[in-house]
């Protein structure tokens, strides 16, 4: 049932969609261990969901995956990249109270303005694993949050410029590779010190793209790029879970169908079904 809840987080399914794929595709019956007389109702995977909110497993089976990356020699440690992104809420008022929803907030990105939540992650600066998640209004600052993204066996940590200030909440000796402000760079006159702190930021931000990638198979190819359920306890549970389904699509974690990505019912080239 665990592995089922993870594929309805990894294709953002429905309850009903969920148990009707388990019908329709023999590789996520094969995935979950199950077989066409013992598929489980919508009924049923909604009340595991309930149950792994209400105890609030999901930070648990984080850990766990990570655990399992671990004993396989993939989370090295050395180094973390730390990131954050916003999470799209409904701003609408249309509804009972006549309010938008308390526990999310608004916040400005460039010129633009965003509501709803942040998602901040630890990213091991080898692999790109995740090993740390960290859910908050979308108008905490990101600096706030940079010890909980942290394990504690780094030796260096990258992070762009909102962390600027980071070394201060950290008591522990790491090197700090922190993106400059690019307003910082343009008062700079042109010249070699010039040229050579544009290519530090270069390589700062060539190690802190590996952040990027666990960002889009979230938001993109599992579609948590807004909040799906109402409610403080159900919303931040679906990003660790999100997280660890990212962490599994290791290769020898999954089959090479859903480690790909493929929705249910899609079937490009290289999700097409093996020639028997």
């Amino acid at each position: 049932m665990l592995r089922v809840h993870l594929m309805q987080n990894w294709f953002a399914l429905s309850d009903p969609a969920m148990e009707e794929a388990l019908y329709e595709i023999a590789s996520l019956r094969t995935f979950a261990g199950l077989g066409l007389e013992a598929i489980p109702d919508e009924t049923t995977i909604l009340n595991l969901r309930h149950l792994l909110e209400a105890s609030d497993l999901a930070e648990d089976i984080f850990k766990q995956v990570n655990a399992h990356l671990a004993r396989k020699g993939l989370l090295l440690k050395r180094g973390c990249i730390v990131d954050a992104t916003i999470i799209a809420a409904p701003s609408s008022t249309k509804n009972e109270s006549g309010e938008r929803d308390p526990e999310m907030h608004q916040t400005k990105k460039g010129n633009q303005w965003h509501f709803g939540m942040k998602a901040r992650i630890g990213v091991d600066a080898d692999l790109g694993l995740v090993h740390a998640v960290t859910t908050t209004a979308a108008n905490e600052a990101d600096v706030e949050q940079v010890s909980d993204l942290l394990h504690g066996k780094e030796d260096a940590v990258w992070a762009d410029s909102g962390y600027r200030g980071a070394q201060a909440r950290v008591k522990r000796d790491v090197q700090w590779h922190i993106a400059g402000r690019p307003s910082d760079m343009a008062k700079m006159p042109d010249g070699r010190a010039k040229a050579r702190a544009r290519k530090q930021e270069y390589q700062k931000a060539s190690m802190r793209a590996k952040v990027e990638h666990p960002f889009r198979v979230i938001k993109r190819q599992f579609g948590l790029a807004k909040v799906r359920f109402k409610g403080p306890s159900r919303r931040p549970a679906s990003v660790p879970l999100s997280a660890s389904a990212s962490d599994a699509r290791r290769p020898g974690m999954a089959p090479r169908r859903l480690r790909d990505g493929c929705a249910p019912g899609s079937a490009p080239p290289r999700c097409a079904p093996a020639t028997p």
